[in-house]
């Protein structure tokens, strides 16, 4: 593929010309919308306009975000709300805290834990992927929990994107320079009065949860599977050898450990195209679930449910079938937990329903 066709099929990617750069706190956006509490973790550089930008930060910052979610939409849809934004039809950030200790985020964290039954202190980490703002992935990861009716407590790790779709190599850099702020969440999570700690990671940001976890289990070997009862990687941009290198260096693999992909995956086939003819296959689009046959993970194929989806690459938070699915499951230890079932299994009756009434085809179930 020529490098001119490379720069319009990136381009392609930014919404229209719309400033990305800083979206402004709106608490108003909660007279419409229902709000959402997201925890997050950044080593993005806070701006003078108190904004979380692409630059890259020594420390961690510890913050709570509020998220207004606008009403009557349908699943999967997420329109990000910039500058004069509508809360009727876009997503808004309605609040913003940011804690000058972590002890105090630790205790606003366990305020939000206790106030739930033993057994349902669960939490749900999310890593975003390639060209996302801060505020954008405090969206999506409140608009996947919304949708999938995720019980628990939400949180992201933002890591230093650029949120621009000619920074590719800017990412692949600042998802490396994360690292050692991922640890020290998952640390600082592991550590916390938790019933299930669960990591869901997207694109790159699977690239950055492995070197993390690999990170951390060769100081403390079997850290991750005593600490995490499940993690999901979603549409993953990494390489089959760098993962399976990744893999082996863990005492012991957390289970269960899913891997969600798509052969239809556009974004992910343009990755191995930037990284020259001899790249392999991307994980998040293997063409056969053989292929880590012998790993200790699942495959789910997304494939079906692409044409559907919003985005092709994020079918899982995008495809409203997929998403009734998942929240038929009721709870992601529910889903967690279905291991390698066949997804008829995993989610009874919701096969039948999307064969008979939307026409999808589902007698494969996963691969």
């Amino acid at each position: 593929m020529r490098v001119a066709t490379l720069v319009v099929v990136l381009v392609s990617i930014v919404s229209g010309c719309t400033d990305r750069s800083y979206t402004p706190v709106t608490p108003d956006a909660l007279q419409v919308g229902t709000a959402a509490t997201v925890f997050a973790a950044t080593t993005r550089v806070q701006e003078a306009d108190g904004s979380f930008g692409p630059d890259r930060a020594d420390r961690l910052s510890l913050l709570e975000l509020t998220v207004s979610i606008p009403p009557d939409r349908r699943p999967g849809r997420l329109d990000f709300g910039y500058g004069s934004a509508n809360p009727e039809k876009q997503f808004i950030l309605a609040g913003q805290k940011v804690f000058d200790q972590p002890e105090q985020f630790g205790a606003r964290l366990r305020e939000e834990l206790v106030g739930r039954p033993r057994g349902d202190r669960e939490l749900t980490l999310f890593i975003h992927g390639f060209n996302s703002t801060q505020t954008e992935t405090a969206y999506r990861a409140a608009q996947l929990a919304h949708d999938i009716e995720m019980p628990g407590v939400l949180m992201v790790y933002s890591w230093p994107s650029k949120g621009h779709a000619l920074a590719y190599a800017y990412d692949g850099d600042s998802v490396v320079f994360a690292r050692d702020g991922l640890e020290e969440v998952l640390l600082r999570l592991g550590a916390s009065d938790l019933d299930r700690l669960n990591v869901v990671a997207h694109s790159m940001g699977s690239f950055l949860l492995m070197e993390a976890l690999r990170q951390i289990d060769l100081q403390k070997p079997g850290w991750a599977a005593r600490n995490l009862h499940g993690v999901v990687l979603i549409s993953p941009d990494l390489d089959l050898d760098v993962f399976r290198s990744q893999l082996s260096r863990l005492a012991e693999v957390p289970q269960p450990f899913v891997v969600m992909a798509s052969e239809k995956d556009n974004v992910l086939n343009l990755s191995r195209r930037l990284r020259g003819k001899q790249s392999g296959e991307r994980l998040g689009q293997i063409s056969s679930a053989a292929l880590i046959a012998d790993l200790p993970v699942t495959v789910i194929d997304t494939s079906k449910f692409s044409d559907e989806a919003e985005s092709g690459h994020f079918v899982a938070a995008t495809s409203p079938t997929l998403l009734a699915m998942i929240a038929d499951a009721r709870n992601m230890t529910n889903l967690f937990e279905a291991g390698g079932l066949p997804l008829e299994r995993a989610f009874p009756g919701i096969v039948t329903y999307a064969e008979e009434y939307l026409g999808v085809d589902l007698s494969g179930g996963s691969r």
